[in-house]
């Protein structure tokens, strides 16, 4: 019995389905259900495993609008703005970046005049300098993860 990349092929499993039970994990890797229990709360430990959530189809409940916000902040001010982004219940993703703009947020919306509605509420933060809004028309691909290599850990 091997434990050689055991937290990889772990997560990997979880990937594939998140509500596996300890012993189909355990059979899937050829391992005890002691050894996946003892690597999983590893795992969840060192904060590589967040959480087990379902993937929600946010369009098939009627938030079918969704909108790429990127923003000009002063700089003082981005701690604020990214906690305040954070924070709103339909912004699925706020990131600082790099570029042209300092900080691109995604949020999705059952019409555009809430989302019309939320970015002219954000626009009236003072340390916002600059907006662009996207609405995205066709999702390719969204909130994809991805196998990891079995020989990257």
């Amino acid at each position: 019995m091997t434990y050689e990349n055991l937290d990889a092929k772990l997560v990997n499993a979880l990937l594939g389905d998140g509500r596996a039970s300890l012993r189909s994990l355990a059979e899937e890797l050829d391992v005890s259900v002691t050894t996946v229990s003892n690597h999983l709360s590893e795992l969840e430990d060192q904060g590589v495993i967040e959480g087990y959530t379902p993937r929600v189809d946010y369009d098939s409940l009627g938030y079918d609008v969704t909108a790429v916000i990127q923003l000009k902040v002063e700089g003082h001010a981005l701690p604020d703005i990214t906690d305040s982004l954070r924070e709103h219940r339909q912004m699925t993703s706020v990131y600082e970046v790099t570029g042209d703009y300092d900080i691109i947020a995604v949020g999705k919306f059952k019409d555009t005049d809430g989302m019309n509605e939320q970015i002219k509420t954000l626009l009236t933060d003072p340390d916002i300098k600059e907006s662009n809004t996207s609405v995205v028309l066709n999702s390719v691909s969204e909130n994809e993860q991805f196998e990891l290599d079995v020989a990257d850990t």
